[in-house]
């Protein structure tokens, strides 16, 4: 998708949110529609039945009769096609839709081709029952048959159409390279170039706590917290931002230079499950807390990097050309001797060969790994060692 940062007037942002709001309600009248269901009732009602009650409550309620029909009959639309989704196994299960976090709506049709430009900055987009809205031209705009209009925690609109870009071409070189994700360094080539996600400073982490802490103080539904909540919303949506910036410009930079663009295949929801608390040994009943502590922390580091967005990227630019390596013992084997070691990661980024003595960058020795397609498994490379048999000794008779 497309997407452009909008700049409605105040009258407009709100005329946008009543709009969510109506997208949203709609959305939670089907799905409790759906979970009403058991074995022993028919089964719930299809988009054809939803749309037809929609249409007999329009005629009766007036707040929702003064809305697009448009916006709520799509909203009912996303909802059945998250249904199939779900029951086609590629989806999770439809959830609620809350209000200060899941605002937008999707138009479609041909109310979605209402877009004209204005000059090289600016173009404008004609929205139902809200009017004509700006928006800020950071690319070519292409034809798309809907679009959809969100606004994120820190109160920014933005307007996505829905088009599918062209994947990028291979340069036709012939040229594999080997990506080792990290928490420490983001991303390490197998050529030896070391990627860093750019985050929040150091000023702005402190601020964020600074902030956090003042959240903890303030009192529930006042207008402090909201003004609070809307402080560190704007600092998380600034580190998204760059983490986007970068993963975009990086998985670009690959898809152009590289025929062949090798990963770690690596499970991140699993990874960065919340892990089970472990029994304290010296008190019954109390469990060790730093080990949640610690495992947050990793989380956070993953998340930060966006390890997975990174690779969904690679995907969808490079498309066809991304191998996933099993990520057994990479990071342990030797680049040049393939032989196996725990201890031959010497440190977090120091890698230190004990049998021939090579010497690298601990995340680079792994992404040679990983662009060789060295998948290592328990049973395979350096043989198990085997201790010298002893000679039987005689026993001597005194």
């Amino acid at each position: 998708m497309s997407r452009f940062r909008m700049c409605p007037t105040a009258e407009q942002q709100a005329a946008l949110l009543e709009h969510c709001r109506h997208a949203r309600h709609v959305w939670n009248l089907a799905l409790e529609q759906w979970l009403m269901w058991t074995r022993d009732k028919p089964p719930t009602p299809g988009y054809v039945e939803q749309a037809r009650q929609l249409t007999e409550a329009r005629a009766v309620f007036g707040w929702l009769r003064a809305g697009s029909q448009t916006v709520q009959q799509q909203a009912l639309r996303d909802f059945d096609q998250a249904v199939r989704y779900f029951y086609a196994g590629t989806h999770r299960r439809p959830t609620w839709r809350k209000a200060g976090r899941h605002e937008g709506f999707r138009i479609v049709g041909t109310q979605a081709s209402r877009v004209e430009n204005l000059n090289r900055t600016w173009a404008r987009v004609l929205v139902p029952k809200v009017g004509w809205i700006r928006f800020r031209l950071s690319r070519a705009i292409s034809d798309a048959k809907s679009y959809r209009i969100t606004r994120d925690g820190a109160g920014r609109w933005h307007i996505a159409f829905a088009v599918i870009p062209a994947p990028i071409p291979a340069p036709g070189t012939g040229e594999v390279v080997g990506v080792d994700r990290g928490v420490t360094v983001s991303a390490a080539l197998s050529t030896g170039e070391l990627l860093s996600c750019p985050g929040l400073s150091e000023t702005e982490q402190d601020r964020l706590k600074h902030l956090q802490r003042r959240l903890a103080r303030c009192r529930r539904r006042s207008n402090r917290r909201q003004r609070v909540m809307a402080a560190i919303a704007r600092l998380h949506a600034r580190g998204a931002d760059r983490r986007k910036n970068w993963v975009e410009r990086t998985s670009t930079d690959l898809a152009r230079r590289y025929d062949v663009i090798r990963v770690e295949d690596l499970r991140i929801p699993q990874m960065i499950r919340r892990p089970k608390p472990k029994p304290d040994p010296e008190r019954s009943g109390a469990h060790l807390p730093n080990r949640r502590r610690a495992k947050a922390g990793l989380n956070r580091g993953i998340l930060a990097n966006g390890w997975g967005h990174l690779v969904r990227r690679l995907e969808d630019k490079a498309t066809g050309r991304v191998q996933k390596v099993n990520p057994a013992y990479t990071s342990q084997t030797c680049s040049v001797c393939g032989h196996r070691a725990s201890e031959n990661r010497e440190s977090q980024a120091v890698f230190r060969c004990v049998a021939c003595g090579h010497q690298a960058n601990a995340d680079v020795n792994a992404a040679v790994n990983i662009a060789a397609g060295r998948a290592v498994s328990a049973r395979q490379e350096t043989p198990p060692r085997v201790s010298p048999k002893r000679e039987p000794q005689l026993a001597t008779s005194a």
